[in-house]
């Protein structure tokens, strides 16, 4: 289930990372006090701040995107350690996107940001046509956000956890209890619906976590995806992938982070590749798979010697089993002669296989240091 502060934050939690929440002085400091006076200077700059807020209230439906980031930067600690690095994303309406990269890179730092949880030190981003700083209320009536582990209530059943988030939202409880029944439907949970969640299945109360973030109406037009499948069984993380096509094909648009490249590869409309801060490669499955030749060659070299002379060529390192991956079109001239120019006494090649590139083989060559020593 989503987080309190995640699906819609100011709904169920004004206070989370926000001590001014809920003082309507602090959340609008250029709000006017009825029956006080306020000079003409401070009034002129109270109706730019009301003007430049109307415009940022008109979805931007108009450039395409429900997604936008520029020069996102976010560091931490001291000495600080920059975590994004001059983030560019665009996410178009209706699409799945997927957010790539090793351990560190800044995934979940990015969708921080981008749901309001944290602010970025610089840059600026807007989310479903709202400024994710100016307008962070309208951004959380319009997203949902699942994070890497399922928050849901496990003392109560899956009904019960529904209709608390509905009525959270605002609806009546005959409102909420319709709701909630259409959720389980819809999410194949209607035979374990009265059931305690502790009872329930990764799956299930995966799929339970994101129908609690569409009880509010009208549905969230954004959904944070954040790692949803870890820990999950094959099975289990089939059943979420027809749920998050499920999203996409009513018009939601997704952006999800994940390091299930397999994942990525299946759902992603575009997928972008997140290195040290800054988004490395982007494109769809197809196209980063050609930003490395179509194909792979793996050789098993016969020494560490042969290994270290072809490493810096390899875009594939198994230093342990002395194998390096080649890039190569695929065709058998190519490979012959590839052979040839590496080999070309026949003694340094133990032998060698093709395969087409994957996602796995760009996420490597994209991000992996090329090692020192074998």
């Amino acid at each position: 289930m989503t987080s309190p502060t995640a699906e819609n934050p100011d709904a169920r939690n004004r206070a989370t990372e926000n001590p001014t929440a809920g003082n309507s002085s602090a959340k609008n400091p250029d709000a006017e006090n009825p029956g006080t006076e306020i000079p003409t200077a401070r009034k002129t700059a109270a109706r730019k701040t009301a003007a430049r807020k109307t415009a940022a209230r008109n979805p931007i439906a108009e450039s395409g995107y429900a997604i936008e980031a520029y020069g996102l930067t976010k560091s931490y600690g001291k000495p600080a350690v920059r975590v994004l690095d001059g983030l560019d994303l665009r996410v178009g309406h209706g699409s799945v996107f997927a957010l790539l990269g090793p351990n560190g890179a800044g995934k979940t730092t990015a969708v921080r940001i981008l749901a309001t949880l944290t602010t970025a030190d610089s840059g600026t981003a807007r989310v479903a046509g709202y400024d994710v700083v100016a307008m962070r209320s309208a951004v959380r009536r319009a997203i949902s956000l699942t994070g890497q582990f399922a928050a849901v209530d496990e003392t109560q059943t899956g009904e019960e956890n529904l209709r608390m988030m509905a009525r959270l939202t605002g609806l009546s409880r005959t409102a909420a209890r319709r709701r909630a029944a259409e959720l389980l439907e819809r999410f194949h949970l209607t035979g374990a619906a009265r059931r305690p969640v502790a009872t329930y299945s990764g799956g299930m109360r995966r799929r339970l976590d994101l129908a609690a973030g569409l009880t509010g109406s009208p549905e969230p037009r954004v959904f944070f995806l954040d790692e949803p499948t870890t820990g999950l069984d094959p099975r289990s993380r089939q059943d979420l992938w027809e749920v998050v096509r499920e999203l996409a094909g009513r018009g939601a648009s997704v952006l999800l982070t994940t390091q299930y490249l397999e994942e990525a590869d299946r759902l992603a409309d575009r997928i972008a590749l997140l290195h040290k801060g800054r988004i490395a490669a982007e494109g769809t499955a197809a196209d980063l798979k050609g930003t490395i030749a179509g194909h792979r060659l793996d050789l098993v070299v016969t020494s560490r010697e042969a290994y270290l002379r072809l490493a810096g060529r390899a875009v594939h390192h198994s230093p342990e089993t002395l194998t390096l991956g080649l890039p190569t079109d695929g065709s058998a001239a190519h490979v012959r002669a590839l052979l040839d120019e590496i080999d070309p006494a026949g003694t340094e090649i133990d032998r060698f296989t093709v395969h087409s590139a994957t996602l796995d083989d760009v996420f490597l060559a994209l991000t992996s240091e090329v090692p020192a020593h074998a």
